[in-house]
């Protein structure tokens, strides 16, 4: 199993909307092949920094299954917009 995480940095005043688009696009990542769960956190001390936890079955499930797919292009449609700066994505095993 191999954990993404996240730091998504929100641009400030737009945390709900956010909120809302990820209640849509958790939907696109739940249907990839090897996706296992997902968790995402706001944090209590940064306003409008969130931290995103996805559980895959390989690497591949995420670096090739779900970004060069159609859905990640509907993901970062929903969600790309509200991001500043761009977050950094790291695996861990």
């Amino acid at each position: 199993m191999v954990l993404e995480v996240a730091i998504l940095n929100i641009k400030p005043g737009q945390s709900a909307d956010f909120e809302i688009a990820f209640e849509q696009a958790k939907e696109l990542i739940q249907s990839i092949k090897g996706y296992i769960n997902h968790e995402l956190k706001k944090c209590i001390e940064q306003e409008g920094q969130y931290i995103l936890l996805v559980n895959w079955e390989t690497l591949e499930d995420h670096t090739v299954g779900f970004r060069q797919s159609k859905v990640y292009q509907d993901w970062k449609h929903l969600l790309h917009h509200f991001y500043d700066p761009f977050p950094v994505v790291e695996h861990y095993i």
